[in-house]
């Protein structure tokens, strides 16, 4: 299949990934070990380690990826300017299954895209790579935006990290708004290969499809949305968010295993609120991103 197929990951990254491991863990994250990442800059130039590294909360569905500087003296992977706009989520990642097939759509539509972007990364300190095959659209203002294949989903989805105490097994929407939401959903929709549809809260949906297996090993065929909201039509959704930029990744909603039963408990002590979809972490207490349990 040549277009996007689910919601793969959403990146929150901040300078210090200490703090921002410790805020999830205290929302009931299983979290996967320090992990720092090597790439190719470009598609011509070798595999180098990269200055970036992540510890990722891994679901049934999809996972939450935390992001930051691990050693300021190595390429950053752009994190500086992403934390230059805002603290929070920078990082909308959605699964493909043939990366090919993919790539020659999006150049036909014009994109320029040199070629496929290849990532890998050990999964723990000593262990096996994990390696990812990326197709990302060129400097967006969204932030990272990006198609990718797993290409050894086994590794990195392992039974180990995902008993969640909130019960999360899915990563289900995210949420952006801009102040012209059309450019970002017309971004999203030739990345994807997908159509838009207007979103009932003002703004655009992009629906992906599912595919069993696309998403992680465990992953069942759902959809899985991204809502392009208008500035005003957010704190609607995600109540009390405003936007610090435009364009802006919000937040996320994680469907959990039993209607949030458990993700209320783990939750006490921490002032959330009620949204449309569950029961919101504001931004404050996970690393600048709302996170939505539903």
């Amino acid at each position: 299949m040549s277009t996007a197929v689910a919601l793969d990951h959403l990146g929150v990254a901040a300078r210090d990934l200490a703090p921002m491991a410790a805020a999830y863990e205290r929302l009931g994250f299983a979290l996967s070990p320090i992990a720092q990442q090597s790439g190719r800059r470009r598609p011509d130039l070798p595999v180098e380690p990269w200055g970036s590294g992540n510890r990722c909360a891994f679901l049934k569905h999809g996972y939450i990826e935390l992001i930051a500087i691990l050693d300021p003296a190595l390429y950053d992977n752009t994190l500086n300017a992403f934390l230059a706009r805002y603290r929070g989520m920078h990082i909308l990642a959605l699964a493909i299954e043939d990366p090919e097939a993919n790539l020659a759509r999006m150049r036909a539509a014009g994109i320029d895209i040199p070629g496929i972007a290849w990532l890998e990364r050990p999964v723990e300190a000593g262990g096996p790579i994990a390696k990812f095959a990326r197709l990302p659209f060129p400097d967006p203002p969204e932030g990272r935006v990006q198609l990718i294949r797993h290409l050894t989903p086994e590794l990195v989805w392992n039974p180990k990290w995902m008993d969640h105490a909130n019960k999360a097994v899915a990563l289900e929407e995210a949420i952006l708004s801009a102040r012209e939401p059309a450019e970002t959903a017309a971004r999203l929709s030739r990345l994807s290969g997908l159509p838009v549809e207007p979103d009932p809260a003002g703004g655009f949906l992009l629906r992906l499809p599912g595919a069993a297996g696309a998403a992680g090993p465990f992953a069942p065929a759902m959809e899985t949305r991204v809502r392009v909201l208008a500035e005003a039509a957010l704190p609607t959704v995600l109540p009390g968010v405003t936007a610090p930029a435009s364009p802006f990744m919000a937040g996320m909603v994680i469907r959990t295993e039993d209607g949030t039963a458990a993700a209320r408990g783990v939750l006490a002590g921490i002032p959330t609120v009620e949204a449309p979809q569950g029961i919101m972490v504001p931004p404050a207490y996970a690393a600048g991103a709302a996170v939505v349990f539903a």
